[in-house]
């Protein structure tokens, strides 16, 4: 399916994704088409492996699998009424898995993302990334833990001021954390035994 965008002469195929991406936001596709505000030009990007979560302020943020690049983020402002330009935040040519987890905490948002060799066909990530993005979301912390089965969750502190997160991954034997704070950033990579 093809379709032209309000007088621009652009031709988008796959108008479907648009659609779908555009349904997965909640937003009208005025939304998601180019604005006038300064850096909030953009459209998010049309990918099948999209994920999209909305900050209690009402950002949006979305994330997608760039095949030969890596793991790409882009977020919505509604006072520009426009999503950012996309930002590469993790550079990989490993193969993208099947998907990406966001949880937002406050104006905090945490990412779980794998890369690996047939990752998309059920072989075990060789590359687990966990990202933590901040207040105006213009720069993202990452962690990359090498063949490891990958993150099952993040958690805010309890408190939840999103001041402190947790990535945790559970098995019989033990549970893997990592944590995040504002200050510090990402620490060692923990082993927990039961």
């Amino acid at each position: 399916m093809s379709m032209r965008i309000r007088g621009r002469g652009v031709l988008v195929l796959g108008g479907v994704v648009t659609l779908a991406v555009t349904a997965a936001c909640g937003r009208s596709g005025a939304e998601t088409g180019e604005t006038r505000a300064s850096g909030y030009s953009h459209r998010l990007a049309k990918s099948t492996t999209t994920e999209v979560v909305e900050l209690d302020d009402g950002r949006r943020v979305g994330m997608h699998y760039d095949p030969g690049r890596g793991l790409v983020e882009q977020h919505y402002s509604p006072r520009a009424k426009g999503w950012s330009k996309p930002q590469l935040i993790y550079k990989t040519r490993t193969s993208p898995c099947q998907s990406i987890a966001l949880r937002a905490f406050g104006d905090t948002v945490a990412a779980i993302a794998n890369f690996g060799l047939y990752c998309a066909d059920g072989e075990p990530p060789t590359e687990s990334i966990a990202a933590v993005g901040a207040k105006s979301l213009a720069r993202w912390d990452t962690n990359v833990t090498k063949d490891f089965d990958g993150w099952d969750k993040a958690t805010a502190k309890a408190s939840g001021d999103a001041q402190e997160l947790s990535f945790t991954s559970a098995s019989i034997e033990s549970v893997t954390r990592l944590r995040w704070n504002r200050t510090e950033g990402f620490s060692d990579v923990e082993e927990i035994p039961r």
